[in-house]
């Protein structure tokens, strides 16, 4: 972040590792900053559980946190039971998204390590169409199934895409990726970019070029 300019306002991704780490505070420091954030927790547990621990994330401030649809129905509603109860009055809920499946999950890992026939896109189809019924704003996946997802439930249904690399950057272990371009072409609302960023020998300089391709 010092690398960046003060008045450049973010919208930051807060994942397993820093929050494990640095906890709320970190969200609180970004938040103060002014800029927006997003809490990737991948909520996953008991529809009680979720709900009380959304409840207490609520309160942070965060802008969008998620949930693995996995989970179920029922889970997914308690976890948005938990935001809205948990978010101050006059704040606006923050938007709760499922994940479906996991960038870096094949189908053949799919069908072989979940026991799921189906196809990887039908699979997260489905996961999108239960986020939905259960009344989520949206769900993570990747760009590869915006458009079906979109038919099957709302065209203002939101889609954040992960698995972002430039062009000319190496896939790392994610399978199903697309450059910042393809995801703005194939409808994905918000996109999700990481490495490809912290880990440029000029970070500030490699968040405007993903802009650029982005808003192409």
């Amino acid at each position: 972040m010092q690398l960046f300019p003060e008045e450049e306002k973010l919208f930051v991704k807060i994942g397993m590792e820093l929050f494990y780490q640095e906890g709320p505070i970190i969200v609180r420091w970004l938040k103060d900053a002014g800029h927006e954030v997003f809490l990737d927790l991948k909520l996953h547990d008991i529809p009680n559980t979720v709900e009380k621990a959304m409840r207490g994330l609520a309160k942070l401030g965060i802008d969008i946190t998620c949930v693995h649809a996995a989970g179920g129905i029922k889970m997914m509603q308690a976890a948005l039971r938990g935001l809205e109860e948990g978010t101050p009055k006059g704040k606006k809920r923050p938007l709760l998204l499922a994940i479906t499946q996991l960038t870096s999950t094949s189908e053949e890992e799919m069908q072989s390590e979940q026991l799921i026939e189906v196809s990887l896109e039908k699979s997260v189809i489905h996961y999108a169409q239960c986020a939905k019924k259960a009344g989520l704003d949206g769900v993570v996946s990747s760009a590869w199934e915006v458009n079906a997802i979109k038919e099957k439930t709302c065209k203002d249904f939101v889609c954040l895409t992960p698995g972002i690399r430039p062009k000319g950057t190496i896939a790392g272990d994610q399978t199903r990726i697309v450059t910042p371009e393809k995801a703005h072409e194939k409808g994905s609302t918000f996109i999700v970019v990481g490495r490809p960023i912290t880990q440029a020998k000029d970070p500030y300089r490699a968040y405007q070029t993903i802009k650029k391709e982005w808003s192409r």
